[in-house]
């Protein structure tokens, strides 16, 4: 082993023993990069979480148009979407915001409408059912969200009153529209606390009828093959569409709340790095110390030969390892706390302000979590580079010693 690196490891452990200050550098280092993978992992698990409930509601591609589209499937849209071997499915859908009225309990949800039979293939709907069934929803029935069915008193079976904005189009002209009564055939709940307060779904004939729209739908609802790109499939539709339709992927459709949740990701990443940039300063801290203590052993080296990148080399690893162990111990560390997480956060909770309210006001049942490779090796090499660089203070001091002077020091 070269005396550089033996003369590190020598100053790490001294007498075969971990020093204090040892100790007290890599803990600093760990808890930094401990925090960096909790953070990047809980935030990232927020937009992967969002991500998925927008699929699995959504579809990974929307069309769209300026215009009403024809909802049959002898329209254009319809023939473009069939020919594309990357998508296995497509339901047309209509979607808007109506006033629903149960027991004199008055609410104002989303209310979308599909054709369930082709919605089946694009949309796991079965999947976040709470009570009743898809086959028994028909055109007069609708289904609706968890938060929402608790709010107006409703349960299967029970009889509702939506009134659609069509009532006041024709009250301009005269006429009177009776508000349509419609019987709670199913309550779903996605796991996410604004799509399940205020969501109806209903079949795409009983929304045509609400907002007059005949036969006509304001889109489509597209899955895709397992293993396309969502990128690629979207720009061949946009190619093939008319100028006025468009093929938007779940990404660009929700661009505005997926570019925050980003914003806010990026922005806690670059304040919690400055945890692990002060961590560094104990191990600037204490290698400076260290070469104050052992200047005339510096020196002495100096005097048999030793070059200065040596002596450098010597403080530049010891910084290197503190922040190897440290950073390993971190990730450790981390993914442990990851694992436990949701114990963690309900353990909390019930002491301090209690589940319900975590659940009301981050709107997840649980805390998820997602860490991306790139960002575990982005929090490595960061944390190594910043605790080698807090060894080249005390490395360049430590060379620019001159071995007489350093001789001569008490």
């Amino acid at each position: 082993m070269p005396w550089p690196l033996y003369l590190a490891f020598k100053q790490l452990f001294p007498s075969g023993r971990v020093s204090f200050i040892t100790i007290i550098s890599t803990v600093g280092i760990m808890l930094g990069v401990t925090i960096m993978l909790m953070v990047t992992g809980i935030m990232g698990g927020f937009g992967y979480q969002v991500g998925r409930l927008i699929i699995d509601t959504q579809g990974e591609i929307q069309i769209t148009a300026r215009h009403l589209l024809e909802g049959d499937k002898t329209g254009g849209v319809e023939k473009i979407l069939a020919a594309s071997p990357s998508i296995v499915a497509a339901a047309p859908f209509a979607r808007g915001v109506v006033m629903i009225e149960f027991a004199s309990r008055p609410a104002f949800p989303a209310i979308q409408g599909f054709d369930f039979d082709r919605m089946k293939k694009v949309i796991p709907l079965e999947r976040y059912l709470l009570a009743g069934s898809l086959d028994d929803l028909d055109d007069d029935s609708v289904i609706l969200s968890s938060m929402l069915a608790r709010s107006l008193g409703a349960q299967i079976g029970d009889k509702v009153s939506i009134f659609s904005p069509l009532m006041f189009d024709r009250l301009n002209r005269n006429e009177v529209l009776l508000p349509r009564e419609a019987r709670v055939a199913g309550i779903f709940q996605i796991g996410h606390q604004q799509l399940d307060s205020a969501t109806v779904l209903c079949s795409l004939r009983l929304m045509q009828d609400l907002y007059g729209l005949d036969r006509r739908v304001h889109g489509y609802n597209v899955r895709l093959s397992p293993g396309e790109n969502v990128d690629a499939v979207a720009a061949a539709l946009n190619a093939a569409l008319p100028p006025d339709t468009r093929a938007l992927t779940w990404l660009e459709a929700n661009a505005e709340f997926q570019s925050i949740i980003t914003f806010e990701q990026n922005m806690i990443f670059f304040l919690m790095a400055f945890i692990v940039l002060v961590a560094t300063f104990s191990i600037t801290i204490s290698l400076l110390m260290s070469v104050l203590r052992k200047t005339r052993e510096i020196g002495l080296l100096g005097a048999m030969g030793g070059k200065a990148r040596q002596v450098a080399l010597c403080f530049c690893v010891q910084g290197l390892f503190l922040g190897a162990v440290g950073t390993g111990l971190g990730l450790a560390l981390g993914f442990t706390l990851l694992r436990y997480r949701d114990h963690i956060v309900h353990f909390v909770a019930r002491l301090t302000v209690g589940q319900d309210v975590f659940e009301k006001f981050y709107q997840f049942s649980s805390l998820p979590a997602h860490t991306v490779t790139k960002d575990v090796v982005f929090i490595i090499v960061f944390s190594l580079i910043a605790s080698t660089l807090a060894g080249l203070i005390p490395a360049w001091r430590a060379a620019k010693l001159k071995p007489v002077e350093a001789l001569r020091s008490e």
